[in-house]
């Protein structure tokens, strides 16, 4: 029997490699970024065209590279960083695996220019998929340029799998924002398909933050120091009231490299607490400072991912640090006095004789007697049926029969058959037993399905605003709000832009009452982030969902009778009445046998 086990291709192990290293656009980015910084640039350029599909750029003014080096840097584990196992362990630069350019030559048609400062010409090398295509000397600048065309053109199955180009996008710009946060000193300039999204002077790290999320970041922010044998702990963090409802702008950064750790996360969260609300995130930029030896960040092919030696002590000082800043800037809960009218003491005079209280009884009054609702007058109000979509339901059509006879429906709810459980619940009884219905989702349906009809339509109501209002948001939020703005236009938002990042909201849709349009417009931005869109995914779907969840009315609302009758017709004027648009149930029958057994 012949031997069977061989060494792999170098372009078989390059493409192997590629898969654990370039995993979209914005892992290029990234690595090409950190090779530009370890090499001492102080002028860092990136350009962007079809999202990274087709051309990632990132020219800077760094070392440069020699003719054999810039040969030998597209060899796998080739590395000017690391010369043994011992340097693993006191890592101060990025790129220091060896396999970023190797990774990316295997799966992309690559040309770098490359000169050192001390040299007349440079070279120029051209790769595609492993293989050196050419090599020669050229003039060029100072540092070197390398261009990343066709980024999967030999995988087509890697390429068939990447995202919507606003998703890759965000990424990419994710990825920059992480780095030209953690190196202030550094100019930063990116291009998106010629246009340019920043330019980022040098600067100190407050007007770096300002710089890429916008100038209201210049008064939220609260700077945290704190310094000890173990670790150095500086940065900044958002003042309370600015808490998001979405997971905003998070970032922990050790030793000049940007990290995920969800047990510092929480230490951050911890600090917070009973400062924010429960379904609130802070904003932070925290940077630990700390000697190699005690960490390990070699565990992730994309080093965002390390190990403390002291998770604990770490944990305990960063929550301590943050908290030490909100005492020290008067950042505290501040106590309500405002009374409650519900439980206010009234006062009376002295002179004022005390009646006894009168207790009225209802003679008439049988507790056996059976109340007679007017359930199957209220469907066929809704739907224009007899009774309403049984099968759409997924309830036994006998459910859904009423005691009692038509017409009474109107005297029914006046006596109060349908009624509110805690604010959340809407209950009535039917002959098996009782019906209950989720408030918010069933008010989520009917915004879901009016949102569709809508957008199908292509005009929606609109209420304006008596004073416009300004909102800014991030680059790469503002990305994402760019690609949806058609639609909202139709859904009833009248948006403009204005400046840089910037938008005037001069109207919003007639439903929207009073939630407020900037919460609105940041949870439809977070579902993109979510990859909710992808390529084969509907935007109006995304965007109705989006809408919906945000503008329903939500547990612990009180509504009036009217409301209640109202929200059950529309609900069952639906075209799935049943689950919310993100399949969570909204009817529910509680049968006489269930009430049964619990006694």
């Amino acid at each position: 029997m012949p031997d069977i086990i061989h060494l792999l291709p170098d372009s078989v192990a390059n493409q192997i490699a590629a898969g654990e290293v370039i995993q979209r656009p914005a892992s290029a980015v990234k690595e090409l970024l950190e090779n530009s910084i370890d090499s001492g640039a102080d002028e860092i350029k990136l350009v962007i065209k079809d999202a990274g599909k087709v051309l990632i750029q990132v020219i800077d003014s760094g070392c440069g590279m020699s003719e054999t080096d810039a040969r030998m840097c597209f060899e796998r584990h080739a590395t000017s960083k690391i010369n043994s196992a011992d340097d693993l362990f006191a890592i101060k630069t990025l790129g220091f695996r060896g396999e970023a350019l190797a990774s990316m030559a295997a799966i992309a048609q690559l040309e770098m220019k490359t000169k050192k400062v001390e040299e007349e010409l440079g070279t120029c090398i051209i790769v595609e998929g492993s293989n050196v295509k050419s090599q020669e000397l050229c003039a060029c600048q100072d540092g070197t340029s390398i261009s990343i065309k066709n980024l999967f053109y030999n995988v087509p199955a890697r390429r068939k799998f990447l995202k919507s180009n606003t998703t890759e996008l965000r990424h990419i710009i994710e990825e920059f924002q992480r780095v030209s946060l953690v190196n202030p000193e550094i100019k930063f300039s990116f291009y998106n398909e010629n246009r340019q999204l920043f330019l980022l002077i040098k600067s100190n790290l407050k007007q770096r933050i300002v710089a890429l999320l916008g100038t209201s970041y210049n008064n939220r922010l609260v700077p945290v120091e704190q310094k000890s044998d173990i670790v150095n702990i500086s940065g900044f963090i958002g003042k309370p009231e600015f808490a998001r409802k979405t997971r905003g702008e998070q970032y922990f950064f050790v030793n000049g490299r940007f990290i995920k750790h969800p047990y510092l996360n929480h230490a951050v969260d911890n600090a917070f607490r009973e400062l924010i609300p429960t379904d609130a995130y802070p904003t932070y930029f925290i940077y630990f400072s700390i000697d190699p030896k005690e960490i390990d960040i070699n565990i992730h092919p994309t080093k965002t991912e390390i190990n403390f030696q002291n998770n604990q002590v770490i944990y305990a000082m960063l929550s301590s640090a943050i908290k030490q800043s909100l005492g020290k800037f008067n950042i505290a809960p501040s106590l309500d006095f405002d009374s409650d009218p519900s439980v206010g003491i009234s006062f009376t005079s002295k002179n004022t004789n005390a009646q006894p209280p009168s207790i009225k009884i209802d003679p008439s009054y049988n507790p056996f007697e059976t109340k007679v609702t007017g359930w199957e007058n209220l469907y066929t109000r809704a739907t224009g049926k007899e009774i309403i979509n049984k099968e759409t339901l997924d309830i036994p059509a006998s459910t859904l029969e009423v005691s009692g006879e038509k017409g009474e429906d109107d005297e029914a709810i006046e006596n109060g058959v349908v009624f509110q459980l805690h604010n959340k619940y809407i209950i009535t009884n039917v002959r098996s037993g009782l019906l209950v219905i989720d408030q918010h989702r069933a008010h989520e349906r009917i915004l879901f399905e009016e949102f569709i009809n809508t957008l199908e339509k292509g005009k929606g109501m609109s209420q304006q605003q008596l004073f416009p209002s300004t909102i800014q948001f991030s680059a790469g939020d503002t990305e994402i709000l760019v690609s949806v703005m058609d639609e909202l236009k139709i859904l009833g938002f009248d948006i403009e832009e204005f400046g840089k990042n910037s938008f005037i909201v001069n109207g919003t849709p007639a439903d929207l009452n009073n939630t407020s349009a900037k919460d609105v417009l940041e949870n439809i931005i977070e579902n993109f982030k979510k990859n909710l869109q992808d390529i084969n995914t509907d935007k109006k779907v995304n965007l109705a969902r989006s809408m919906a969840v945000n503008m329903a009315i939500g547990y612990g609302k009180k509504l009036e009778q009217q409301e209640l009758t109202s929200l059950i017709d529309r609900l069952f004027a639906c075209k799935v009445p049943n689950v919310s648009p993100d399949g969570k149930p909204i009817v529910r029958i509680l049968s006489i046998y269930e009430l049964d057994q619990m006694f």
